[in-house]
Order: structure tokens, then C-alpha cells, then sequence
């Protein structure tokens, strides 16, 4: 069966404050994307599997009530957490066991999303 989740878009305030915040979080760099009159930020691997993109959009504000997206910090998890507030994030729930899942940690990111950063 294919992936469930083929894509997600990321609301955001400020593109360009945003790009910074993921590429610390994630350990590699967003590119910012332009198409037609449309900037994004594209998050890793779009290539390869599921992946995203951060956005300024009129239909979506970034929010702490939506859904949560987990995003693969494999192997990094503890990297991540530390640059979250250097990078105007805040720690939510720091670094936690959920089970035979791995780890995860729920931040919040630096437009208002909550958002999970994991690892196995």
C-alpha cells in the first residue's frame, strides 16, 4: 500500500523566518522554491518519499490546534530539540518515549505550529 500522507502544507507567517527555523530543526537546508507568483519552502526529500512545504497563504494561518505533523529527525532527535529556541521556537514537550515508536518531542515552531520532531 502506497504511503497514506502524500504531501502537507505548512502555514506560515514569514517565509524566510520559517526556512531558517526548519533547516536548523532538520539539519538540512529548505530551499526557497519560486513558481509563477508562488513562494514556498521545500522540505527535504520531496524526491524521495512524503514530504512538504512551508507556505504564506490567506486560507491558512499557522495554528497549535490543528493537526500535528511528525517530521524525521532520525538519529538527531537531541540536535533538533537544542536549536529549537535558538531558531524562535518554543519546547512543548521535550524529548518523550511513545512507546515501540521511538521518541518525540512536540514543539512549537517559529510562526505558531505545533508541530512533533521524532526518531526511532
Amino acid at each position: 500500500m502506497p504511503d497514506t500522507i502524500v504531501w502537507c502544507d505548512i502555514p506560515v507567517k514569514d517565509l524566510d523566518r520559517a526556512i531558517k527555523f526548519y533547516s536548523a530543526v532538520l539539519g538540512q537546508a529548505v530551499p526557497k522554491e519560486t513558481f509563477g507568483e508562488m513562494s514556498f519552502g521545500l522540505l527535504p526529500n520531496a524526491e524521495e518519499n512524503v514530504s512538504g512545504c512551508l507556505v504564506v497563504s490567506d486560507e491558512a494561518k499557522p495554528s497549535a490546534d490543528g493537526p500535528m505533523i511528525y517530521l524525521n529527525c532520525k538519529g538527531r532527535l537531541d540536535a533538533a530539540v537544542t536549536v529549537v529556541e535558538k531558531n524562535g521556537g518554543k519546547i512543548l514537550k521535550p524529548k518523550h518515549q511513545i512507546g515501540p515508536y521511538g521518541f518525540r518531542a512536540v514543539v512549537l515552531d517559529s510562526e505558531g505550529n505545533r508541530i512533533a520532531l521524532h526518531s526511532k
